[in-house]
């Protein structure tokens, strides 16, 4: 870590902007646009003053009944349950689970799937790696040839060839924003959720009565750890998670300064996170955020983690560091969540993750070349 005390003695000049809900929550890379809003690719305004990446925020009926920071903008908030007489209730085959492999929040409930054993409770289609003006979209068959675990258009369960096909199907009148992961009921034909934070909660236990002996009552969230646990999503989401955002997308707007006044304090707080994740595993008693347990907190740190040589450092200029040489103790954590742990290298899609950001992201990568480097995507884990 040779470079980490200059950089922890420069990032004190630089002040961090008061922080609001609307500026932390929601899914920036997973998200499409609404018929109302501006063009999926202008994720900061193109007249905006501050150039900080601001969310959308629901309305305050909506916001009252979610304690969540990441629920807050999320137009479908319902929950399955194995309670009896509930409106969603868990059952085998019912449900099917909407991706994209380079969304980093449809990551986490891909993990959580593989975790509990649910392969053959819910099912899953991935969307084509490409986010176009119309939103996340299945694969042509030509395009499923290239790439066999893209869903093919129109869609089996649904007929649908755009992802928004199944909000408008769920609401007709809809007019939210068309995100993955969306969580469908295929009985009633709505969704249940397109918020991960829920979604991978209910995994967690509300199909245990229908999965493997082995798979039943571990939780990722026990009653034990929860505050810990809320506490480091907290500040996580707000500047490791999201941060990589707010930094890649600090350069789309005018004026300059704005441009990198809101790049520099994104990029300050998100180092300054990842030092003290670093200090955190480092002192660990075990190989997890938390010591000996795996938690929600390893599930929603680690695609973050995962995706950044390859794509943050480069395509969102987060490139103050890297994790390959100068994080030893995360470097060490995320090579045994993908290589020892199954469920995490099972659902990390270099390839989708790579094209996604760098054909996707018009104004920060407005000639749509993908880097070739790093080389590997990810280090053999017995590689120092």
């Amino acid at each position: 870590m040779f470079y980490r005390p200059f950089f922890r003695q420069t990032f004190s000049h630089i002040s961090s902007p008061s922080v609001t809900p609307s500026s932390l929550l929601s899914q920036p890379n997973c998200r499409a646009m609404s018929a109302s809003s501006q063009k999926v690719t202008d994720w900061v305004p193109t007249d905006s003053k501050s150039g900080e990446f601001i969310r959308k925020p629901v309305s305050s009926s909506a916001r009252s009944q979610i304690s969540s920071h990441d629920s807050l903008q999320s137009s479908f908030s319902d929950l399955v349950s194995r309670e009896p007489n509930t409106k969603f209730p868990a059952e085998r085959g019912r449900y099917h689970l909407y991706v994209s492999y380079a969304c980093p929040w449809a990551h986490r409930t891909l993990i959580t799937r593989e975790l509990k054993g649910l392969q053959g409770v819910i099912g899953v289609s991935v969307v084509h790696w490409h986010l176009g003006e119309n939103g996340w979209r299945f694969g042509t068959i030509e395009e499923a040839a290239e790439y066999p675990e893209v869903a093919i258009s129109p869609e089996a369960n649904t007929g649908a060839s755009f992802l928004r096909d199944l909000y408008f199907k769920a609401r007709p009148d809809y007019d939210g924003r068309y995100t993955v992961p969306t969580f469908w009921d295929k009985k009633n034909k709505t969704i249940v959720s397109n918020e991960s934070s829920e979604i991978i909660r209910f995994m967690y236990t509300e199909f245990d009565d229908l999965i493997d002996e082995s798979k039943k009552g571990v939780t990722y969230y026990p009653e034990e750890l929860k505050k810990e646990i809320d506490e480091l999503n907290e500040w996580v989401y707000a500047t490791v998670n999201n941060g990589v955002y707010r930094a890649g997308f600090a350069t789309q707007v005018i004026p300059p300064k704005a441009k990198q006044e809101a790049y520099d304090v994104a990029v300050t707080k998100l180092f300054e996170s990842l030092d003290r994740i670093e200090d955190i595993l480092r002192d660990s008693d075990g190989p997890y955020l938390l010591g000996k347990v795996l938690t929600e907190a390893d599930i929603r740190l680690y695609p973050t983690i995962v995706r950044f040589d390859p794509v943050y450092v480069q395509h969102f200029k987060c490139n103050l560091r890297m994790i390959r040489h100068d994080y030893p103790a995360i470097h060490k954590w995320m090579r045994h969540l993908y290589y020892d742990i199954p469920g995490f290298k099972e659902t990390t899609n270099f390839e989708h993750i790579k094209k996604h950001y760098t054909k996707s992201h018009s104004q920060v990568n407005p000639k749509g070349i993908t880097p070739l480097g790093p080389v590997p995507d990810i280090m053999p884990k017995d590689t120092e």
